[in-house]
């Protein structure tokens, strides 16, 4: 197995050591043997927070950042650019304690996404995850649209 077929399959496993994730505390955890289904979380602690002490706003996003996006290249291919084109973040509640958002892209959004680019050329879906406090409540939801169209 070459370096860059190994790094393709434990792609999540090896994220968990980027040192910006290292610094802030945050893990990703495939949820599901296909890896289109995954967990992020971050504990509170020095490194991550702010001023009045619950989570810096800039980890939060940050740990939402990457996700759909990778979760599309290694689900496309080579035969695919998958770009991240914009986000927002909207901060609902403070943070405090370990935060989580769940990443998923289902086989149905999968087929929309080859349909739309092979109709259009190019496409921009949307998607949007909530960050939840260990008790539930929202924390911050963000938005993401990517960039997506096959290779020349």
């Amino acid at each position: 197995m070459s370096f860059s077929e190994f790094r393709n399959k434990h792609i999540f496993k090896i994220i968990n050591f980027y040192p910006p994730y290292l610094g802030a505390g945050v893990k990703v955890r495939p949820l599901n043997p296909e890896q289109t289904i995954l967990e992020v979380s971050m504990k509170l602690g020095k490194l991550n927070q702010n001023y009045v002490g619950t989570h810096f706003g800039g980890s939060l996003y940050s740990m939402c950042d990457p996700w759909f996006m990778l979760i599309l290249l290694k689900l496309l291919g080579k035969k695919y650019l998958v770009w991240d084109k914009s986000a927002s973040i909207d901060f609902l509640s403070p943070g405090k304690g370990k935060v989580s958002a769940r990443f998923e892209i289902t086989p149905e959004r999968l087929s929309e996404i080859i349909e739309k680019v092979d109709e259009l050329g190019k496409y921009e879906p949307e998607f949007s995850v909530d960050v939840l406090g260990s008790d539930g409540a929202i924390v911050a939801r963000v938005q993401k649209k990517l960039w997506i169209r096959k290779k020349p």
